[in-house]
């Protein structure tokens, strides 16, 4: 699936590192085109719920999902990733 720049989208695996879950929504901000075989990846921008930025991290594709029209956002504190 190609995502559009600006579109959000949904984590589908925690990324640890970043204390980022799967679920989190982010801001699709750059495109990379993979070389032949490779898979495409994404900058994605990572908001609070203030919407200020809390982190800028890159994905491959298959790391991400879109968002559905019968899913609810929900709010949880940024410190419980870090546990």
């Amino acid at each position: 699936m190609s995502y559009e720049e600006f579109s959000r989208v949904a984590l589908k695996e925690d990324i640890p590192d970043r204390s980022l879950r799967c679920g989190d929504v982010a801001t699709i901000v750059d495109t990379h085109p993979g070389e032949p075989g490779q898979e495409t990846g994404y900058t994605l921008e990572v908001f609070n719920a203030l919407g200020e930025t809390i982190d800028v991290v890159t994905v491959r594709e298959s790391q991400i999902e879109p968002l559905e029209r019968d899913e609810i956002l929900h709010v949880r504190r940024l410190d419980e990733a870090r546990v």
